[in-house]
């Protein structure tokens, strides 16, 4: 029996990729999460042949939840699947363990490959990520780097919440952080970006495609 982990606090997407799913696979077994806490819970009490976790879970420190799995089952197959945007956050998934990371507007068959080649464990990156990186890689987009690159996962996490309009107090009770902890990072990360305030963060992720979608 293959089994299979569905996280996402969207009831319809979870039925709908339960359905794609079932028809790739029809006798797997598939199980369902809608928060970082419930798929925690259910990936410490059984083995998941893959695990699709969305980026975007309420009350989620997603960057968090990808390590914590892959400290209690380092060989999880975990494929991210979220409408953030792929060049940044894709990969710090994939740095911090992830096997792939795949856009929720997605083709059917883009799905399929990711699926197919993630629960073969096999690392997936998307056409569109894989030219990205090639033309950093030779130089192209050297005039173009993206600021939002300098931060590191944390920040990365606690920026979209700034950006979101929580509080340090919410921001460190969502991610269990002192908010002495979460103002040192709010500090780095106004630092990095260059910005004086969270207005101008956002309008900076706007301008580079960063801003976090349901």
């Amino acid at each position: 029996m293959i089994n299979i982990l569905l996280a996402d606090d969207h009831a319809i997407i979870r039925a709908g990729l339960k359905i794609f799913i079932k028809n790739l696979m029809p006798h797997s077994n598939i199980d369902e999460a809608w928060d970082g806490d419930s798929a925690f819970d259910k990936i410490k009490q059984n083995d998941y042949t893959l695990i699709i976790l969305d980026v975007n879970m309420p009350a989620t420190d997603s960057f968090g939840l990808v390590s914590n799995i892959l400290a209690i089952k380092p060989e999880s197959r975990i494929l991210m699947f979220s409408m953030n945007a792929e060049e940044i956050y894709a990969k710090k998934y994939l740095h911090l363990g992830a096997l792939g990371y795949l856009s929720k507007d997605a083709s059917e068959s883009e799905i399929k490959d990711a699926i197919d080649t993630v629960m073969n464990n096999k690392r997936y990156i998307s056409p569109s990520l894989t030219k990205t990186l090639t033309e950093s890689a030779i130089g192209k987009k050297a005039n173009t780097q993206n600021p939002f690159n300098l931060l590191s996962p944390r920040e990365l996490e606690i920026a979209n919440h700034l950006m979101k309009g929580e509080s340090v107090s919410q921001i460190g009770a969502y991610l269990n952080l002192h908010t002495s902890t979460v103002g040192t990072h709010k500090a780095r990360i106004f630092e990095k970006l260059q910005c004086k305030n969270i207005i101008e963060i956002i309008e900076l992720a706007r301008v580079h495609n960063v801003i976090q979608s349901a």
